[in-house]
């Protein structure tokens, strides 16, 4: 075959391709010859169809298959013999068929850029760790007391307070109409507690058992009900019984009955909790610290359609952020031009860095386990409790979905492989600065 290069532009190549007609003929032949040898024909004998027959009804059929293998095994020799790393399938066009003479075809491919990987032992990081001050751990295990209290009744005659308990009949109404699910009895409500509709159980405040009120409120424009959503409501309450929650004392025995040998026991796995958080705060802070510093050490031309579907992506998260009201708050005032200027650079710096890993991956012949993956699996299916079952048969049936794990693992087993090369200082710190940003440290 003849190739001629026709573009060479960044990282983007074309290249013109002749085969000749002799070949795709000579291919065409021997492929009509093997299919004469069974094919079966009334009139013949198996095998002994006439080669002019055989040609006249199959010719074409055998042609484009030969055409196709041909421009396919074109490509894949030039991508071979010029050693080209390809981004995507190349892009094919066929220009002149074999009716008219050669076989010609264009060939376009955007390329994996070359660049010397920076010297690793050369990174000089700080490791940011902290450990759990005894203040938060005895806030965490006043949480937990605080989630195992007793209600007990209150016999004063007072009303009700912020804090208290107060157990209620209730009936709600829209414009004088009741709805469903507005009205029910015996239900306790916590005064200021979390969970009901602005200003429900404020509205009790001062209510004593015996006595009925109507508390207006006005439900979320979110609500999940969308035919309430935003309604003005009357609920009429009646109190039945007035309770208070008391709190169990820090206690061995309180230790016990959640199942720990002592107190200590206790206060020692909450540390342990508390540390891992911190733990995983490090990690993150060391991670974005080491990719930092490696695009400080790099700079190399990156595919434009790599960046631009990462661009795309980020932008995706953008707009749905937009709609669902939580764009960040320095993005909300700007304008999609001053977006796309911020963003754009962004995509670039994501798709280098990401080569980078992967080359480094790659030098290092860095690979995935399959126990690896199939942990992922695990891990993720342990994120929806009660359906493991379906997640873990989702996975089996879609091949591709667990493809989609691979890259967050691969790329922290050569963050840890990087890791274990650089120069790293470790250095105590307020567990509040581990997730400051240096500049603002």
């Amino acid at each position: 075959m003849l190739v001629t290069e026709t573009l060479t532009e960044g990282l983007k190549r074309g290249y013109t391709v002749s085969v000749p007609s002799a070949s795709i003929e000579s291919k065409r032949a021997a492929k009509l010859a093997e299919l004469g040898k069974t094919l079966r024909l009334p009139g013949f004998r198996p095998g002994k169809v006439p080669a002019s027959m055989v040609k006249q009804r199959y010719g074409n059929a055998v042609l484009g298959e030969v055409l196709e293998a041909a421009v396919n095994d074109a490509t894949e020799k030039l991508i071979s013999e010029r050693n080209l790393r390809s981004v995507a399938k190349p892009k094919v066009e066929v220009t002149s068929a074999f009716a008219a003479g050669d076989l010609e075809f264009k060939v376009e491919l955007e390329l994996f850029p070359e660049f010397v990987l920076p010297d690793l032992s050369a990174l000089n990081l700080v490791r940011y760790t902290a450990e759990p001050p005894a203040e938060k751990i005895d806030t965490a295990l006043a949480e937990i007391a605080g989630r195992q209290k007793e209600l007990v009744d209150i016999t004063d005659d007072r009303g009700a307070e912020l804090g208290d308990t107060l157990v209620v009949d209730y009936r709600g109404t829209v414009d004088g109409v009741a709805f469903d699910g507005g009205t029910g009895s015996d239900m306790a409500v916590e005064l200021g507690g979390q969970g009901f509709i602005p200003g429900f159980s404020e509205g009790m405040v001062g209510l004593k058992p015996g006595e009925t009120r109507e508390v207006p409120v006005t439900f979320p424009t979110e609500y999940h009900a969308k035919e309430l959503a935003g309604k003005a409501a009357v609920f009429t309450i009646t109190a039945k019984k007035l309770q208070k929650g008391l709190v169990p004392e820090l206690t061995d025995e309180f230790a016990v009955k959640l199942g720990f040998e002592s107190l200590e026991k206790l206060r020692e796995l909450v540390a342990s909790q508390i540390q891992r958080e911190y733990s995983q705060l490090t990690r993150l802070r060391l991670k974005r610290d080491l990719l930092d510093a490696l695009a400080a050490l790099v700079d190399f031309p990156v595919p434009p359609s790599m960046v631009e579907a990462e661009f795309q992506q980020i932008w995706a998260r953008l707009e749905a952020d937009r709609k669902s009201g939580q764009l960040d708050q320095e993005d909300k005032d700007k304008d999609e031009a001053t977006l796309i200027a911020e963003y754009r650079p962004i995509a670039e710096r994501r798709v280098r860095l990401g080569l980078l890993l992967a080359e480094i991956g790659r030098s290092n012949k860095i690979v995935i386990l399959p126990d690896e993956l199939n942990r992922a699996v695990q891990t993720e299916a342990m994120r929806y409790r009660g359906q493991e079952a379906q997640v873990f048969e989702y996975f089996r049936k879609n091949p591709q979905a667990v493809e989609t794990l691979r890259g967050p693992i691969f790329e922290d087993k050569v963050v840890d492989f990087i890791l274990e090369l650089a120069k790293i200082e470790d250095k105590q710190v307020a567990p509040d600065e581990l997730s400051i940003d240096p500049e603002e440290a």
